[in-house]
């Protein structure tokens, strides 16, 4: 695509700038940055991607993988206000599912251990582990006070933490992993991914796109799996107190 061609795709930005404006929806400023924002930020990322492919050595793999995960926990972040340690717990999240998903990946050779692989598929983990921790996070703090009588009833009947909190988790996890799942069920009928995509538009064999797609597929239920599950277990000590009573005075 040519600098024009893209100058050019800007005329879609247009589109939903005139729709609030006509609608009084008052969205005008907001994606006017977030197109500004995504200019800049894919083009600094297009330029770092291709000094870390030309250096080819893992200190800049792991500095980039760094800073893709911390952002994501920072982001992630925001939704868990007033639990203790979130930032932490969501790191340790993400960090763990990319160990585990990159290890099996590379430790079974499947992707060549190689920056053009690596850095783009750990992208698509940890993007999707974020919005994950962000879906658990929403939904078990909404959880937790809609059944904050429920919680504390089995606590004052001599239930440990785990046994009051276990019931409001499974429904935690169930519901951030929802999206995920429906998306699933549906792809290459209502939507073509975007990997696969690419790699047609690059000139790829559609079948060798497929399966390529077929491996993020996998991936992503997996890390979204794993986030919602290990997440949720890290961080539900941090609704209680220290005399194991509930603590939600900080949520607001």
């Amino acid at each position: 695509m040519s600098l024009f061609a893209l100058m050019l795709s800007f005329c879609f930005v247009i589109i939903p700038l005139y729709l609030s404006k006509a609608f009084e929806l008052g969205l005008g400023k907001d994606l006017i940055i977030a197109a500004v924002r995504a200019t800049i930020q894919l083009l600094i990322v297009g330029y770092v991607l291709k000094l870390v492919f030309g250096f080819d050595h893992p200190i800049g793999i792991g500095l980039m993988l760094f800073v893709m995960i911390y952002v994501a926990a920072k982001n992630a972040e925001k939704r868990g206000k007033g639990l203790r340690n979130v930032f932490i717990h969501i790191f340790l999240t993400i960090t763990i599912v990319e160990i585990i998903t990159q290890g099996f990946l590379l430790g079974l050779k499947i992707v060549p251990a190689t920056p053009q692989y690596i850095i783009p598929i750990s992208g698509m983990i940890i993007g999707n582990s974020m919005v994950i921790s962000n879906l658990l996070l929403n939904r078990l703090k909404g959880e937790v006070v809609n059944r904050k009588d429920e919680i504390i009833l089995i606590l004052s009947l001599g239930g440990t933490v785990k046994q009051s909190i276990f019931p409001v988790l499974k429904q935690a996890i169930k519901s951030s992993l929802i999206p995920t799942v429906e998306s699933q069920k549906t792809i290459g009928l209502v939507q073509l991914p975007g990997m696969m995509t690419g790699q047609i538009i690059a000139g790829a064999d559609p079948i060798q796109a497929v399966r390529f797609q077929l491996l993020i597929v996998f991936l992503i239920l997996a890390a979204a799996s794993l986030t919602a599950i290990i997440l949720s277990f890290l961080i539900y000590p941090s609704l209680f107190n220290k005399d194991d009573q509930l603590d939600i005075r900080n949520w607001n």
